[in-house]
């Protein structure tokens, strides 16, 4: 997916982006740059591949050639950034997080008058932060190009840009699909993704931007240029999956709705069918964890820790892209404990369960290691369409999604008019679904989250959080 972080201060700020930028390196795998900018010495900037090396190991040696009161940085899942542009609105700097989905229709746009042209990536593509620096300049200025290029994009789109003067201008996605925060200092103002960044760093969070909001900041202080809309629609895996532990989102800490989220899962299951006889009540790490610490406590049953996640020299911010290696790494990071695992009747919760691939391997693993039972949960229902919005579950065909593959394998083309029913495990689709699934990936016993459950644990309005991977509807 992504994540950014920016800092402008009466004092350098070099180090504040770098640990800034570090602490969002769990939002992707790809590409992270640093630019910084000081008013004798212009704009520096830095691009590297976080592919097989993390963030801070890259970065390190740039260190003593940054020098400035502003900067920003960001870590991509996707395309080289941020980026240099020099148009009629000045030199900036921009980095974006989001997905455009009508890229090619948009560079359509742009080719039918004849006269313009972009850097080609290697694979032909253009570069998404390229195109939307080219929405933005075809107007007056960079709030009228910024409301535009959100207005053409299909998709979303959330980013910061940092102006020849040494301002940074941030803007959330129209309908606030991802978080953006201004923490405020003695000395300065940073925006961040990530709230325990801003807070680590010393600059304690004093706005959280509404959806499609845009501000302009400098070491003074900060204003709004566009006020916030009334529509909502932010990411609800930012809280089952992606989000950080220590992060708040919309006053809502990540790991204490994980915690909330598998107890929630304990007791509608209490209600319904009851809990399995179990030994242990275990996560899938690491995100999986809090959910399940949840679930025993509401399940009345032992927690254990049967899989460690080694992480010393393969950490998620570098795996590598090869998805043959990264299945291999995958299986390599988790370290059993023999000792709790044979003979024991064990019951798991994921985050999520997208491919189900790795998760069969691992059952498979479990059983060779002695388990008399294994059951699974996952802490949020089954994911039916692949995202289209910020890239989780994002797939080529939502054939790749199990749980539409299931759905496939029993009813064809037929099953797309009943999704929301194998989506729903009270219905005869559902539980059809969870056997099926069972007998396929080798679990005992299978229950996903449901969707109301899961929304009560976010605890803020269901009309302002985006379902649209489990639902189809935006």
């Amino acid at each position: 997916m992504g994540g950014f972080f920016g800092a402008v201060s009466h004092h350098d700020v070099v180090l504040d982006v770098f640990f800034g930028v570090d602490y969002h390196s769990h939002l992707g795998t790809r590409r992270a740059g640093m630019v910084i900018y000081d008013a004798e010495r212009g704009f520096q900037k830095e691009i590297h591949s976080i592919e097989n090396t993390p963030f801070r190991s890259r970065f390190e040696d740039d260190l003593d050639n940054f020098k400035g009161n502003s900067g920003i940085g960001c870590i991509s899942d996707t395309d080289p950034q941020p980026l240099l542009v020099r148009s009629h609105l000045g030199t900036f700097a921009i980095t974006t997080v989001g997905i455009i989905n009508n890229a090619e229709a948009l560079l359509s746009d742009f080719f039918a008058d004849g006269e313009k042209q972009f850097m080609a990536l290697s694979s032909g593509k253009v570069n998404s932060t390229e195109l939307v620096a080219a929405l933005i300049n075809q107007k007056g200025s960079f709030v009228e190009g910024i409301k535009y290029a959100q207005e053409k994009v299909d998709g979303s789109l959330t980013l910061l840009i940092m102006t020849q003067d040494g301002d940074i201008i941030a803007a959330r996605d129209a309908v606030g699909r991802l978080p953006v925060l201004i923490g405020k200092s003695e000395e300065g103002y940073c925006v961040s993704f990530e709230s325990f960044a801003s807070d680590k760093l010393g600059y304690p969070v004093d706005h959280e931007l509404g959806p499609g909001e845009i501000v302009r900041i400098d070491a003074d202080g900060w204003e709004m240029l566009s006020p916030p809309g009334d529509k909502m629609r932010i990411c609800a895996f930012l809280w089952v999956y992606y989000g950080y532990p220590n992060s708040n989102y919309e006053g809502v800490n990540v790991e204490v709705m994980r915690y909330r989220n598998g107890a929630i899962m304990a007791r509608d299951e209490k209600a319904t069918c009851g809990i399995p006889e179990l030994d242990y009540v275990a996560g899938v790490p690491d995100s999986g964890v809090p959910h399940a610490i949840g679930y025993s406590q509401g399940a009345e049953r032992a927690f254990a820790r049967p899989f460690i996640k080694y992480t010393p020299t393969w950490a998620r911010s570098f795996m590598p892209s090869n998805q043959e290696v990264r299945n291999r790494v995958a299986k390599m990071k988790q370290i059993h404990i023999p000792e709790l695992i044979k003979d024991k009747r064990l019951l798991f919760v994921d985050d999520s369960i997208v491919r189900g691939t790795q998760l069969r391997e691992t059952v498979d693993f479990l059983y060779e290691c002695g388990a008399d039972e294994v059951h699974m949960r996952s802490a949020c229902p089954p994911i039916m369409f692949s995202c289209k919005y910020l890239s989780f579950s994002s797939s080529k065909s939502d054939m790749e999604l199990i749980g539409r593959r299931i759905v496939d394998q029993l009813e064809g083309a037929a099953g797309l008019e009943h999704l929301q029913e194998y989506a729903d495990s009270s219905t005869e689709r559902g539980q059809c679904l969870l056997r099926s699934i069972c007998e396929q990936m080798g679990f005992d016993s299978l229950r996903y989250q449901s969707l109301e459950g899961m929304i009560e644990a976010i605890g803020i309005p269901p009309e302002r959080i985006c379902t649209y991977c489990w639902t189809g509807r935006e």
